[in-house]
């Protein structure tokens, strides 16, 4: 005999005991026929089987089948009274080998921990709860629906399907509903969804505690909300949210409520049409039909609930005396002629067989387990002979062969369990649809559970009939921010809610909900709206623009006035003033002037390698030859100063070849320090970003700071060498004073270099190159204006002065 507990009525009315008389037997009302319908499969499974010669043959199945109220304490009371030894005088074996049951998780972990010490084998058509899974606890439990594990990954994967972000739960207070919850929420989590709400729910709670739950449902921004309850507990919120008008919320349901029979009416569509939930496949099963419409408490008076099923499809109570009727309402007395007034009713559907199609393959799967115990072999095999004694099952030995048990039944489906008692998962996509004034279960798509714990979802957009229309609701906390922003998370709310932040300077967000803004690479800039990278203006010295020609201007002239200036002298080179100047030294002061003023146009332009090392070291080789020409006139002037003095000849000592000399040792070491220069760290082309963020600026990197300053350090040495001894021949005859103009010349010179450092350093950018061309144009017009306007005034202008006579008196006065 097989043992089965389904839940025949919905609700147990609880009483108080008094303690003074027996208590009252267990009175439940709710006579449910999708509960019913699950019976009359069982009976028709066995029914089956004990007709087939192939499956159990010469051995006929029994049944015990009990009412659980719904209730786990009815459930565990049904259980052990089924699992209990009988009378020692009862023809009837031991016990049963198997328990089918029951419908719901929270009742099913009660049976389990209590039949799981004996190895009673439990096979469950409608428990999901995924805390069943766990073989240490619960080590003979079974089932034929999927773990609620599939079940939250199929929740999971429909909510990311429509991009639904913001969810709301409401779930039973129990085992099934807080596992259940859990593993969807963790699998939510896989996917970045946020919940805005987790309420709780049993058919138990007060009207204040469903009217809060309500209140949360119309105050939450939450469009989309998964109830994971049961029936039972459900049909209460819904009843009040019809009540009140709630629309406009896309339900997603368990698989426990979307196709049950009492709430999917008319009246429930108002508010919860659209619903979008998970069912186990469907099934039509060949001749249940007849098998039903057959059920008469007339041709089986004491077939179980048969009297109670009669009253709730024909309207009257068949004709017994003694019996408890189950129902609070008691109808009129039957007269033995009434037939079911619709034949059509949905009880007699069996094309869309579900839950109690779990029932059918719960009952094959117990009978092929004890064929493999009794005949030592599978259903198939040659020998029917048995090997073991009906009297010496035992309820282990079926546990162990229930683990075995494989096989493809009538329906193409294959029958087997794994390691955790768990059958692999699949689910039919239900939505409800509104068809000829009735609620309709369209299914609209598909879950498979693959390999490796992954899954396959096929859905048909275009089947699916939402609650908005053919529109898919949308439900999020906040809206995507837009590109050139990213997502801010605001302080005590779900990742979901936040605020949208403009992208910082140099960083930008191409995207639609950017977590976070993406920097430029070093050579782009932000945009001002902050979602595309654009090129870094790019900086240098032009001579296109008004201070590059400016500079170039000024420095042609320099060039023009050096070259002019070269050529008086070499036209008046026989006159005295010329003579008394040194006039080899001034024409090579002239041509070095010349270069001088020519290098800042290596400064102007774009930096090139050539450029680069051609600006600093035809700077610094062109100025150590102009002063060291200085330092030659200046050292002439003071040997010619000191050779007025009787008995000294230091004159003859310093003629034209030793000031050659002079120009050319000065001038080579400078020389030399820039070949060393541009042999080991020469100076490049360089982009320099710290100057601003929008721009980069092309200079020339000078390599080697080290060898910069040596460059200028040199010729600061010159310069200081030449203002020295200038400054010791000041006291010169007042007409012939170039020592002055020397003097003069070279403080202009030491003054602008040493004003250019602290200005070169804090120059940002193309004007560093400014201030440079600047210090070398004016170092280089102060000697020449210094030292050559007034020869060339007395040349041009004052001819009469430009005499030996002059010069000479001069010298003698």
């Amino acid at each position: 005999m097989i043992g089965g507990i389904f839940p025949i009525f919905e609700k147990e009315i609880s009483s108080i005991s008094t303690f003074k008389s027996k208590p009252l037997g267990v009175k439940c009302v709710g006579f449910d026929l999708r509960a019913y319908r699950w019976i009359q499969v069982m009976m028709f499974a066995i029914e089956e089987i004990n007709k087939d010669s192939a499956l159990l043959p010469n051995i006929s199945l029994g049944y015990g089948i009990f009412d659980s109220c719904a209730s786990p304490t009815n459930s565990l009371r049904a259980a052990l009274t089924l699992a209990s030894r009988p009378e020692e005088t009862s023809p009837c074996p031991p016990a049963i080998p198997a328990l089918i049951g029951v419908a719901g998780s929270t009742q099913s972990l009660a049976l389990a921990r209590a039949l799981g010490p004996f190895k009673v084998p439990m096979v469950s058509y409608f428990s999901t709860c995924a805390c069943l899974s766990d073989r240490a606890k619960y080590p003979s439990f079974f089932r034929t629906i999927p773990s609620d594990y599939f079940q939250a990954k199929a929740l999971a994967a429909l909510v990311e399907r429509f991009g639904w972000q913001w969810i709301g739960v409401i779930h039973s207070d129990n085992e099934y509903g807080y596992n259940g919850y859990k593993a969807f929420a963790k699998e939510l989590k896989k996917h970045g969804v946020c919940i805005g709400f987790a309420r709780t729910l049993l058919y138990t709670y007060t009207m204040d505690k469903i009217l809060n739950i309500v209140e949360t449902v119309k105050q939450s921004t939450v469009k989309v909300i998964l109830a994971f309850v049961s029936v039972v507990d459900f049909y209460p919120l819904m009843q009040e949210v019809v009540k009140q008008n709630i629309t406009g919320i896309q339900w997603i349901a368990s698989e426990v409520w979307i196709t049950a029979i009492q709430l999917s009416t008319p009246e429930m569509y108002q508010a919860f049409g659209g619903a979008l939930g998970f069912v186990v496949q469907k099934i039509a099963i060949p001749k249940l039909k007849q098998f039903l419409t057959n059920i008469s408490p007339y041709t089986d008076p004491s077939a179980a609930f048969v009297k109670d099923f009669w009253e709730v499809m024909v309207g009257c109570r068949p004709v017994s005396s003694g019996e408890h009727t189950g129902t609070e309402t008691i109808h009129e007395v039957c007269t033995g002629n009434e037939t079911f007034v619709n034949p059509q009713d949905v009880f007699f559907d069996v094309t869309q067989l579900r839950v109690s199609y779990n029932v059918y393959k719960a009952v094959y799967a117990i009978a092929h387990a004890l064929h493999q115990l009794v005949f030592c072999q599978p259903v198939g095999g040659k020998i029917m002979k048995p090997c073991l004694n009906l009297s010496d099952i035992q309820p282990k030995e079926v546990t162990d062969n229930l683990h075995k048990v494989n096989f493809r039944n009538q329906f193409g489906d294959d029958v087997f369990f794994d390691a955790n008692g768990d059958p692999p998962a699949s689910y039919d996509i239900i939505n409800w649809q509104l068809r000829d004034g009735q609620v309709q279960h369209v299914t609209v798509g598909h879950f498979t559970s693959t390999v490796n714990a992954d899954y396959k979802l096929s859905i048909k957009d275009k089947d699916i009939e939402w609650r908005t229309g053919k529109t898919i609701p949308t439900s999020i906390c906040s809206a995507d921010c837009p590109v050139g922003t990213r997502k801010a998370r605001i302080k005590g709310k779900p990742t979901c809610c936040f605020d949208c932040i403009l992208c910082a300077d140099g960083t930008i967000a191409n995207s639609t909900g950017a977590t976070d803004c993406t920097p430029c690479p070093r050579e782009f800039w932000s945009n001002e709206r902050k979602d595309e990278c654009i090129p870094k203006t790019i900086e240098f010295l032009t001579y296109a623009e008004p201070m590059g020609i400016a500079l170039s201007v000024v420095s042609l002239l320099g060039a023009s006035l050096s070259l002019v200036t070269m050529i008086v002298f070499i036209c008046y080179r026989e006159t005295p003033v010329i003579k008394a100047s040194n006039s080899e030294l001034s024409c090579l002061l002239l041509f070095s002037l010349f270069l001088c003023f020519l290098c800042p146009l290596t400064f102007i332009g774009r930096p090139t390698v050539w450029t680069c090392m051609l600006r600093h070291t035809a700077f610094g080789v062109t100025f150590a030859l102009c002063i060291s020409c200085v330092l030659g006139k200046t050292i002439v002037v003071v040997t010619a100063f000191r050779a007025t003095i009787p008995g000294k000849k230091t004159a003859e000592k310093f003629g034209p070849a030793q000031q050659r000399i002079i120009v050319c040792a000065c001038t080579l070491i400078q020389i030399v320090i820039c070949v060393l220069w541009l042999k080991l760290n020469s100076p490049f082309p360089d982009m320099v970003f710290r100057y601003s963020n929008k721009k980069i600026v092309l200079e020339c990197n000078t390599g080697s700071e080290a060898a910069f300053y040596a460059v200028l350090g040199y010729i600061g040495i010159l310069a200081v060498l030449c203002l020295a001894l200038a400054f010791l021949a000041r006291k010169l005859p007042d007409n012939f004073n170039e020592a002055k103009f020397i003097t003069f010349s070279m403080l202009i010179f030491c003054a602008v270099w040493i004003t250019f450092i602290p200005a070169y350093v804090s120059s940002p950018g193309k004007f560093t190159v400014a201030v440079e061309i600047f210090a070398i144009l004016s170092s280089a017009f102060g000697l020449l204006i210094s030292i050559f306007a007034p020869k060339c005034y007395i040349i041009l202008i004052k001819p009469e002065k430009n005499t030996k006579r002059h010069v000479m008196g001069k010298i003698k006065k």
